[in-house]
């Protein structure tokens, strides 16, 4: 046994100790003891949970269209309703450990209970009430051997031997049990930070009296100061002090100064945007390059347009500040569309008008404020006269409304009602000479 590796040596006394232990246990009525109330507070947790699992739930549960603050807070703790079993045992079971130190002056065994509830719990929170699928990994591959370790006493000895471990990195150098450590504290602060993020966007998105520009720079801004305080909590927690970053944070302004120089300009073109106002979310847009569309996301990077067919057209922020963007205004305001059309010669022009206007007028769809229709004289062309009706509508004919098409139905139909013909090119052959002679 003296020839054998240090680590089976040393697993080979803690199962010899172990193994005493359980000996021990066995021959102690005062084991047997521990084990009955074990038994007793794990059946009363049980039976305490079922009964009051349900009506626990249904009061955590408020209606889906309430949003306050209350209810958002009762939906959080009703996550947290499968850990009821765990938390009765636990407690439950340090009554029985109490009782039975100061009948027996020990509580070796409902200690031990107690670390197998914790492990339990864990995993109740890891397979039942996380649901983000990297905090997920992270508990199945993380918590849940740790709080085995935790449950099977073994735990000082792991810790040891990954705090003995040193990942060497350039100049510097951390243990594993450093890396065990900022990966579930840190899994825990961000998931608690991206929580706080959801509400404190949700909240900000239903302040109507903000523009919408607003709106989005605050979010923004709540996102920026929520996971910074979240990173500088990890930070101090883990006991890595800010000034250590100074070589880290110099080569990132390198790269900022040459290959992130546009990732930083669409960042401060996205501020730009949302300060000022000039387009957000809601409006149709177009740009120099042709790209045309609804904004329905602006990021720190860029925008994102939605045209009329589904498509959706990542254009960087600092396009909108460099080149012409045309703006159709907000979604819900009005706009002026024309529809051209051409009569014959033959036609009294004179009274086109009236009925041009009153036919488009009867469109449900068509505003009387700023203007009703209006039809115009536009030309006199090769084969008819030229005719434009303008309009008003609210909204954008982005080829989802279809403003314009049905708007010439209703031309088409009232000059034929009106019998005013539209007429069609013609064409003047002029033969030169004489034709030739069949003969």
């Amino acid at each position: 046994m003296e020839n054998q590796p240090e680590i089976i040596q040393t697993a080979l006394s803690y199962l010899a100790q172990g193994w005493d232990l359980a000996q021990e246990w066995l021959l102690s009525p005062a084991a047997w003891s521990q084990f009955a109330l074990l038994v007793v507070a794990f059946l009363a947790a049980l039976w305490v949970s079922r009964k009051l699992r349900d009506p626990l739930t249904r009061w955590l549960t408020p209606a889906e269209d309430n949003d306050s603050i209350f209810a958002k807070a009762r939906r959080f703790l009703a996550q947290f309703v499968p850990l009821l079993f765990p938390l009765l045992a636990y407690a439950f079971t340090d009554v029985g450990e109490n009782i039975t130190r100061s009948i027996f002056g020990s509580g070796a065994v409902i200690a031990f209970g107690n670390r197998v509830i914790l492990f339990i719990a864990v995993r109740i929170l890891v397979n039942e009430v996380v649901q983000d699928p990297l905090f997920k990994a992270i508990g199945k591959y993380f918590l849940i051997p740790i709080a085995a370790l935790y449950a099977l006493g073994l735990m000082g000895f792991v810790t040891a031997q990954l705090d003995a471990t040193i990942v060497p990195l350039g100049n510097l150098s951390f243990s594993l049990l450093f890396l065990v450590r900022f990966l579930i504290i840190g899994g825990v602060i961000f998931w608690l930070g991206r929580w706080s993020n959801a509400q404190s966007t949700a909240m900000i998105q239903k302040q109507e009296d903000m523009r919408p520009a607003m709106r989005e720079l605050a979010t923004k801004a709540s996102e920026i100061a929520i996971f910074g305080v979240a990173f500088l909590l990890l930070m101090n927690i883990m006991g890595i002090s800010l000034t250590s970053l100074a070589v880290l944070g110099g080569a990132i302004g390198v790269g900022l100064g040459f290959g992130l120089q546009k990732i930083a300009s669409n960042f401060i073109s996205g501020v730009i945007l949302l300060l000022e106002g000039q387009a957000t979310v809601g409006d149709y847009v177009e740009l120099d390059g042709g790209e045309a569309g609804t904004i329905v996301k602006m990021t720190a990077r860029a925008a994102i347009l939605e045209t009329f067919d589904g498509r959706w057209i990542v254009v960087p922020n600092e396009d909108f500040i460099t080149t012409r963007v045309v703006n159709f205004s907000d979604s819900g305001s009005a706009n002026r569309y024309e529809a051209p059309f051409s009569v014959s010669y033959e036609t009294d022009i004179n009274k086109l008008p009236e009925i041009i206007e009153a036919a488009v007028a009867k469109l449900d769809f068509v505003l009387d404020d700023p203007d009703g229709p209006d039809c115009e004289l536009r030309g006199f062309g090769d084969s008819g006269i030229d005719f434009a009706v303008e309009f008003w509508v609210n909204g954008i004919d982005d080829g989802k409304n279809k403003f314009t098409p049905k708007v010439l139905f209703a031309i088409w139909n009232a000059l034929k009602d009106n019998d005013i013909e539209i007429p069609y090119p013609h064409r003047v052959v002029e033969i030169k000479g004489s034709l030739p002679s069949d003969t």
